[in-house]
């Protein structure tokens, strides 16, 4: 790793006589006191801070500075790292939008004892992921230095009720950072939700939430009763919301806008449905498209606003947008398109997509018996990528969806 070149003096156009030369003093990085050292280092990729141990005995002791750690917390925003969900895997796997590569890490400990336990991804924010077992118990994770915390089990759960969402969002105070998990449970229309507050490491009471009545949402029930099938997010026409990744299953995503916490999810017959937790209430969103319609349908979270990414076939060929929704005009807005020259390849093949925004960014897994892709979208330029494959063993590993988070070491459990 060389860094001492970038901090050298600003190239002159003059040429310098070699009696001038030798007044230059040459700039190392060991000139740099420690506190200094700690701010340039923290500037650097997160992916170099498993490196710094193995640069020097100084490196190593920056890498274990409470410190330094309070130096990255000052860097404003880090490119998104995605977390890549395959249940059958030991540890994790996750590609740097940064460096555009794939990365390996190991499970941290906690997560090691409990691998009989299936403990899956379900929700991320910041740099904190959330997992979630079979049994309904949550572990919330800093993948990058591997510290863990086990959150209280649910008291009283909520038995033999559906969770429709599960979402994280980090609240920020001038004492301390914290974070919240929302669960949205129950049966349209009697929907409810409970939040775990890591400040107070407690499950807060259940909230029901009403529904909030006016014409649209009156025409959305009645067609849902009128409606005899739909494709669900695994491309299948059936009755029930049947998906190829079991962690997607509480696809949802949270805003934080004006004081107003909404929480986002899909509903059993593709319905947008918003739940605002600040006023207890919740409604439902018109359809992109008919109830008939084959697609594929995910709901995901740029800049702080919803956004909907949608794949359907229409004249012989397959169709990728994004849409936002105008609550002016109560309509939808599509905002970019996938070249057809890279979604007709979709056509016929009963894709599912699973997406995940980051920023300006939306990483998208397109699945299908035929073919897997990831392809990450810019929305600020409209330009889509074709990510490489991620290769184990000389063979391309295959992911159904994935989770984004901020790759910070100072992000705490």
């Amino acid at each position: 790793m060389e860094l001492d070149a970038c901090y050298g003096s600003k190239p002159s156009r003059k040429r310098k006589s070699p009696e001038e030369n030798e007044n230059v003093t040459s700039f190392s990085m060991d000139d740099l006191n420690q506190d200094l050292l700690e701010r340039v280092l923290s500037w650097l990729p997160t992916s170099t801070y498993f490196r710094l141990s193995s640069v020097c005995k100084r490196w190593k002791s920056v890498a274990n500075s409470a410190s330094f750690k309070l130096a990255c917390s000052q860097i404003p925003s880090r490119d998104p790292w995605f977390l890549m969900v395959d249940h059958h895997l030991n540890h994790s796997i996750i590609f740097d939008s940064a460096e555009k590569s794939w990365i390996e890490l190991n499970y941290p400990p906690l997560l090691q004892q409990n691998t009989s336990c299936d403990y899956m991804p379900v929700a991320a924010s910041g740099g904190l992921v959330c997992f979630r077992n079979v049994s309904g118990n949550f572990i919330v994770c800093n993948p990058v230095t591997g510290s863990c915390r086990e959150i209280p089990p649910l008291d009283p759960a909520p038995e033999n009720e559906s969770i429709h969402a599960i979402v994280m969002n980090n609240t920020c105070s001038t004492h301390q950072q914290s974070y919240k998990i929302v669960l949205v449970f129950g049966e349209l229309p009697k929907l409810s939700f409970k939040v775990y507050d890591s400040s107070t490491n407690r499950w807060e009471e259940d909230v029901s939430l009403s529904r909030k009545v006016d014409e649209e949402s009156m025409e959305i029930e009645s067609n849902d009763d009128d409606a005899v099938y739909f494709l669900s997010k695994a491309g299948n026409v059936v009755a029930t919301n049947m998906q190829r990744s079991p962690s997607k299953q509480y696809s949802s995503v949270i805003t934080c806008k004006d004081g107003e916490e909404i929480a986002y999810f899909l509903s059993s017959s593709g319905i947008i449905v918003a739940c605002n937790l600040t006023h207890g209430s919740f409604s439902e969103y018109p359809r992109l498209l008919p109830a008939f319609s084959e697609y594929s349908i995910d709901v995901v979270e740029c800049r702080g606003e919803i956004l909907v990414v949608v794949l359907s076939e229409f004249l012989e060929s397959a169709s990728l947008r994004v849409w936002r929704f105008d609550q002016e005009k109560g309509s939808w807005h599509q905002i970019a398109a996938m070249p057809p020259a890279i979604s007709h390849e979709f056509y016929g093949k009963k894709v599912d997509i699973n997406c995940v925004g980051a920023g300006d960014q939306i990483f998208i897994c397109l699945n299908s018996a035929e073919l897997f892709s990831y392809i990450l979208c810019d929305l600020d330029t409209n330009e889509w990528v074709d990510l490489p494959k991620c290769s184990m063993n000389g063979e391309a590993v295959e992911f159904m969806s994935a989770f984004s988070f901020e790759p910070r070491i100072e992000a705490s459990v």
